[in-house]
């Protein structure tokens, strides 16, 4: 195993499944942010990258941890895969999350409004961005590249790579309104969930961000034949 410190952390991830696991526990972005390399975002965040190498190979040698490795499978399986383990759960998901944000405001409103409903608001957008986004995806960009025209795909992957940097801003801005996902004191079961329930969008939403922008998309636009 060789891990090279100039390797974007979006490639890392993408060849290394488990790497990911690493990168969510000391908040390194490998979806939306996949592009650095792993030196300049260690740097960035004060982290040592040699500490850093360390965690990611001594998390891949956990031979008890296995992972799938969407690199190599034919690109309709990780279309498949994508629409069941992410798109299907975040059509139930955006709804239950939107009723008790909405709860929430209108319960404790009073005791820090500004936060809470900048909080509403992001979500509201956040919401109703990714239901279009991933309309558009499973309407036309899916479809093209499963008929085998992903070299034709440039311009809608732009567009879908744009929309999740928005939802990457809007997942960041949620963070910061939610003090890290940390729940207030005087919080209720259902302010409780609702923090646990963001928390559990964004960790999602990293990953399904990641198998598109690293591993889906560029394997279409490169024509990989393994459809």
């Amino acid at each position: 195993m060789n891990i090279s410190r100039d390797t974007q952390v979006g490639q890392l991830a993408a060849h290394y499944p488990l790497a990911t696991r690493v990168f969510a526990r000391h908040g390194i972005d490998f979806c939306c942010g996949g592009g650095q390399p792993l030196t300049a975002v260690c740097k960035t965040k004060g982290l040592d990258v040699e500490t850093i190498v360390a965690e990611i190979e001594a998390t891949l040698d956990d031979t008890a941890s296995p992972a799938e490795h969407w690199d190599e499978a034919p690109l309709g399986e990780l279309i498949d895969h994508i629409l069941v383990n992410f798109h299907r759960p975040l059509y139930e998901e955006l709804p239950r999350l939107e009723s008790m944000a909405r709860r929430v405001l209108e319960v404790h409103h009073d005791k820090d409004p500004k936060r809470l409903t900048s909080l509403v608001n992001v979500f509201l957008g956040l919401e109703s961005e990714l239901k279009q986004h991933m309309l558009k995806e499973e309407q036309v960009l899916f479809p093209m590249i499963k008929q085998g025209q992903g070299r034709q795909t440039e311009a809608p992957i732009a567009v879908m790579e744009q929309e999740h940097e928005s939802a990457g801003t809007a997942l960041k801005k949620l963070r910061v309104l939610t003090d890290d996902y940390e729940v207030p004191v005087e919080a209720c079961n259902t302010w409780r969930a609702l923090w646990h329930g963001l928390a559990a969008l964004e960790s999602d939403l990293h990953q399904h961000i990641h198998l598109e922008n690293n591993i889906l998309f560029p394997r279409a636009l490169a024509g990989d034949p393994r459809i």
